[in-house]
C-alpha cells in the first residue's frame, strides 16, 4: 500500500505565543483524539475559535497506514522508537522523519489516545526535573501545570524508567525487544528535544464520553497557555497522581489475566493479577493499581502495568 500523505494545519496568530502541537490517530485504532482535532480545525476555520496569539499546529491523524487499516499500528507502533531515519525501512520510520522535525519546531506537545479496556481517562506525565541519562529533563512544574489544566481525573508518571526496567529484564533473558530506546515516543522524544508534552488518554476506543473529553481538554490547553479563550469550564482537581514502578510482559499466548481488570483498579500485596500457562500466579508486589491490562497483548509485549501513589503533588 503507498504511503497516505500527512494532512498538517497550521495556525499562526499575528501575536507572539507559545508554540502547540495537537497529534491525534498515533494508533489508527484510536479515534477520539482524531475526532476532537478535526472538530478543532473546522472551529478555527469558521472562526467559532480564533487563534488570539502563538503557533498552533494539528494533526488530526499522525499514522494514516493505521487508520486506514482500523488498526493499532502500519508495520510497527510509532509510538516506539520514535526517531529520525537517515534510511527508512518501514512505514512509520517515514512518518517519524516528518514528525521529528515537526515536534522540535513546537514548545509543548498535547498527544491524544484512547485505551482497551474499560477505565477513566487519565494524563500521562514525564520525569522530575533530573540530570541523569535516560530522561534528563528541566521543565517538570510547566508541564505538570499544562496536565492539571486538562481535567483528566489521574496522572500518571514513571513510564520511560519503568520500561527500561522491562528491557533490561527482557535482556537477562535473551528476550527480543531489549533496545532501551524502543520505550520513546512522542513525548519522550519532545522531552529530549527542549520540549513539554503530555499524553492523554481520553477513554476506552469505544467510548462515545471520548471525543467530548478530548474536545473539552484540547479547549482547556488553548486557554491554559493563552492561545485562544473558549468558553470552557476550568480542570477539576486530579484524585490521584501516580508512579509506574513495574511491566510485567505476556510471555505466552495462553498466559491469561486473573479476571478483566480496568485500569488502576486498586490491588493488595499477592493478590494475583495473571496466570501464566503453567499455572503460576503473577501477582502484585505490593498494594497499587493495575495500569494499562491488556488481555490480547502479543507474548513478548507489555501485558500490565503496576503502579503505586507518587510522591509528587498536584
Amino acid at each position: 500500500m503507498a504511503d497516505a500523505p500527512l494532512r498538517i494545519h497550521r495556525f499562526d496568530a499575528l501575536r507572539p505565543g507559545p508554540r502547540l502541537i495537537l497529534l491525534g490517530g498515533v494508533h489508527g485504532n484510536e479515534t477520539c483524539g482524531s475526532l476532537a482535532l478535526e472538530r478543532l480545525v473546522a472551529a478555527l476555520d469558521s472562526g467559532e475559535l480564533l487563534l488570539e496569539r502563538g503557533t498552533l499546529t494539528v494533526v488530526p491523524v499522525a499514522n494514516p497506514l493505521a487508520r486506514s487499516l482500523g488498526r493499532r499500528e502500519g508495520d510497527r507502533n510509532l509510538n516506539r522508537m520514535l526517531r529520525p531515519t537517515a534510511v527508512p525501512r518501514d512505514h512509520e520510520d517515514r512518518i517519524a522523519n516528518r514528525l521529528c522535525p515537526l515536534l522540535e519546531a513546537h514548545d509543548v506537545l498535547l498527544d491524544l489516545h484512547s485505551f482497551h479496556t474499560a477505565g477513566e481517562p487519565f494524563a500521562m506525565i514525564g520525569p522530575e526535573d533530573n540530570d541523569g541519562p535516560l530522561e534528563p529533563f528541566a521543565l517538570a512544574a510547566r508541564e505538570q501545570a499544562f496536565a492539571l489544566a486538562l481535567g483528566a481525573p489521574r496522572l500518571v508518571e514513571g513510564w520511560l524508567d519503568t520500561y527500561a526496567r522491562g528491557v533490561r529484564r527482557r535482556a537477562a533473558l535473551g528476550a527480543p525487544g531489549a533496545d532501551p530506546e524502543y520505550g520513546v515516543g512522542t513525548t519522550e522524544y519532545m522531552r529530549s528535544r527542549g520540549g513539554c508534552a503530555v499524553t492523554l488518554e481520553c477513554g476506552q476506543h469505544d467510548d462515545p464520553a471520548a471525543p467530548a473529553f478530548a474536545w473539552t481538554a484540547v479547549q482547556r490547553a488553548l486557554a491554559h497557555l493563552g492561545l485562544a479563550a473558549p468558553a470552557v469550564e476550568a480542570a477539576p482537581a486530579p484524585r490521584a497522581l501516580l508512579r509506574l514502578t513495574e511491566v510485567f510482559d505476556r510471555e505466552h499466548v495462553d498466559d491469561r489475566l486473573a479476571r478483566a481488570w480496568t485500569s488502576f483498579e486498586p490491588v493488595r500485596a499477592g493478590e494475583p493479577i495473571g496466570l501464566r500457562r503453567d499455572g503460576r500466579p503473577v501477582t502484585a508486589p505490593s498494594d497499587g493499581h493495575v495500569v494499562f491490562p491488556n488481555p490480547a497483548a502479543a507474548p513478548g509485549a507489555e501485558w500490565f502495568y503496576f503502579a503505586v501513589p507518587s510522591a509528587r503533588r498536584p
